[in-house]
This record gives structure tokens, C-alpha cells and sequence, in this order.
């Protein structure tokens, strides 16, 4: 049976990560054979930032190219070589910082390193919508909602979900623990018996 810790926590107000949860639940006779992580993007835009071009000029050494200096929304703006045909001076666009790993279109990934693109260095990534995971254009990058602040994470701008899914191996005298609901009150009770009551707050009503 699989149960969405998302779905859980509408009933516990609960900050344990997935794991202790699922711990629990073995322990209380829910026996949890695995947890698998869901995401409604892959990587869940991990290390996406909202960026701000502050300038735009030609790349002295590629006529498709441009240099761009990036306010991240911390610390000093960064430089980013860009292809893009659309990107300009002013906008507000989606940056994959040094780190960041993407996911291609068979959900490989690759990281974004710091590099040299003809001579110039490159901080980071500017992004179109099929880098992201959202949506097949390639047309040019994405052109943001102007009022969004610098350094918000691209997790807030998209809406992304990630879930932990549990796998709980149920025996048959168990009915009681046949839904999301039967489950929550089995973990609220292994909570409230191991003195954790005061971090919960269970309510049927939700």
C-alpha cells in the first residue's frame, strides 16, 4: 500500500524527515519496505535561482554569443555567457548556479560548472524552458515576471511538489490502516507514546 507522507502531514504537523517517520511506522506494525521520492519536476529545480541581467554585451569572440553580468540576490554579480537570441539588459530569467545539476529529455543529468566559452568565463547557466524540465521550447531562455526578487528559488516560482511516497507491507489484520487517515492516527499515537506530542498537532478536521 502506498501512502503520501505529503497527504500525512495535512493531518500531523510534523518536521521529521521521511526516514524517522517511516522508522516509526515499522516499529508501531506498519512496516514501511521502502520509501521512493516523487517530484512533479525532476531534481526539483534544485539550484535554480531567479536572476537579474544587469548588462548584455556582445562576446568579442563569437557573434551568437553574449556576456552578461547576473545579480543572484547574494553576494557580487556574477558573469554568464549566454547563446540565447532573446536575452537582454533588465530581465528577470532562471539560472542554474555552479552546482546545479539538469536533466536532459531521457532524465540524465549533467552540472553546471564554472568554465570558459571562447575565452570568457562562465558562472553559472541561463535557462530555456526544456533545460528546466518545463516544456519543450528552446526557442530562447525564459523571460521571468519582472517583479520577482533576485535569489528566489525556481522551486517557489514553478510551484514544485516533492513527495516521499511510503511502501507499508500491510497484513491482512490491519484494515484499520487502510488510508492515509488510519494510518495518521497510528503515527500520532507512536508519536504521543514517544514523548513527542508537543511537536504535533493532529486534527481530524483537515
Amino acid at each position: 500500500m502506498k501512502i503520501s507522507y505529503n497527504w500525512l502531514r495535512q493531518f500531523l504537523q510534523i518536521d521529521w524527515e521521511a526516514e524517522r517517520a517511516g522508522e516509526l511506522l515499522t516499529d508501531l506494525g506498519l512496516e514501511v519496505e521502502g520509501i521512493e521520492t516523487k517530484e512533479s519536476i525532476k531534481g526539483s529545480l534544485a539550484g535554480i535561482v531567479v536572476g537579474e541581467v544587469l548588462t548584455c554585451i556582445q562576446h568579442p569572440n563569437a557573434d551568437r554569443l553574449k556576456i552578461t553580468t547576473v545579480n543572484l540576490g547574494s553576494g557580487e554579480p556574477v558573469q554568464i555567457v549566454c547563446g540565447a537570441p532573446n536575452v537582454a539588459a533588465g530581465q528577470k530569467v532562471p539560472v542554474a548556479t555552479i552546482g546545479t545539476t539538469l536533466y536532459d529529455e531521457k532524465g540524465e543529468g549533467f552540472k553546471i560548472k564554472k568554465g570558459k566559452i571562447r575565452g570568457e568565463e562562465s558562472h553559472g547557466m541561463i535557462c530555456a524552458e526544456d533545460e528546466l524540465g518545463l516544456g519543450s521550447s528552446h526557442d530562447g531562455i525564459m523571460i521571468l515576471d519582472p517583479s520577482l526578487v533576485p535569489g528566489t528559488p525556481g522551486a517557489e516560482v514553478f510551484n514544485v511538489e516533492k513527495d516521499e511516497v511510503f511502501e507499508i507491507g500491510l497484513t491482512p489484520n490491519r484494515a484499520d490502516a487502510m488510508s492515509h487517515f488510519g494510518v495518521a492516527r497510528d503515527l500520532r499515537a507512536g508519536l504521543h507514546a514517544t514523548r513527542y506530542q508537543h511537536r504535533i498537532n493532529f486534527s481530524i478536521g483537515k
